[in-house]
């Protein structure tokens, strides 16, 4: 007798979550890999940096697959990707990275989450119901009530450039994950970087000039991290999970990133995991959970 296992079917929020956890992945370094970079870097050479590294790999991308121009419609929310997560959110992160611990900084984009779903309603259609939004402030105020009660600090002048990371990336992932519908989720990345990469240049050299490049390893290892992941090649896996799952969705998978981050910390620095954390993390995947069960409407279904 045969006995044969069947995996049910995956569906599309599913699929979406899957993406957006790879995404996240990616994303979990980029504070501590920009703090590791700005100690020797100029944060805005970091920031900007970081698009045009990105920018060459996405042009020669785009050129030796064929991919066709986009419209001039889509050249403009590419435009609003490009100025939220090329140019916003790097510049800004890398400069309160200067500033403030990496750990203090992801707990203010603790909140990205729930910016990206409200985004999510101003510009992708999404209509989250009442449970969907009480578990999405649920877990927002567990990770920044984690931040505080562990000591990762209180507000400071950094937090006015982190919160203005938050809002920046927030539209962006909206807009490209509504466009990532049409275009798919590595060319919206793609485009985006390449349009913005020739306002990036001339600042980029300007403070190249003026600052130099001598940097420890450790310092370009974290450059080329931001460069490479952050920047590029984790936004195939965040935008198409956003095109599949919808972007209030899986824009709450974020919520695991500061404790990835600190997991991370911990394998990669050696740095000691606390059990509030551990507990905290609980609490947030079952935020995600209940995130994932609420029932969402999006631009199609309307």
């Amino acid at each position: 007798m045969k006995l044969y296992w069947k995996i049910p079917p995956l569906n599309a929020e599913t699929i979406g979550l899957i993406y957006g956890f790879w995404g996240v992945i990616g994303f979990s370094l980029t504070l501590p890999a920009t703090r590791v970079a700005v100690i020797d870097l100029d944060p805005i050479f970091v920031g900007l940096g970081r698009g045009l590294v990105a920018a060459i790999l996405a042009a020669a991308t785009l050129r030796f697959t064929h991919q066709p121009i986009p419209s001039k419609q889509q050249l403009g929310s590419l435009l609003v990707v490009g100025l939220g997560v090329v140019v916003g959110f790097p510049v800004l992160s890398a400069w309160a990275m200067q500033q403030v611990p990496a750990a203090h900084g992801a707990v203010v984009l603790g909140l990205l989450p729930l910016a990206t779903a409200i985004a999510g309603v101003l510009r992708a259609g999404d209509r989250p119901d009442f449970t969907f939004w009480m578990a999405s402030i649920f877990g927002s105020t567990t990770v920044v009530c984690f931040g505080i009660i562990s000591g990762a600090g209180h507000l400071q002048p950094a937090d006015l450039a982190l919160f203005g990371a938050v809002i920046a990336a927030a539209v962006a992932y909206a807009e490209g994950g509504r466009l990532a519908k049409v275009l798919g989720g590595w060319q919206v990345i793609s485009w985006a970087l390449v349009i913005i990469a020739p306002f990036e240049v001339l600042p980029t050299i300007f403070v190249v000039l003026k600052e130099g490049l001598i940097a420890a390893p450790i310092a370009w290892l974290g450059f080329a991290y931001v460069s490479l992941i952050s920047q590029f090649i984790a936004f195939f896996a965040w935008y198409q999970g956003m095109a599949v799952g919808g972007v209030a969705r899986v824009g709450q998978i974020q919520l695991l990133q500061p404790f990835l981050t600190i997991l991370g910390s911990a394998i990669l620095l050696g740095e000691t995991v606390e059990p509030i954390a551990i507990g905290t993390a609980c609490l947030v995947v079952a935020s995600v959970a209940a995130g994932k069960k609420a029932s969402i409407k999006r631009t199609e279904d309307l």
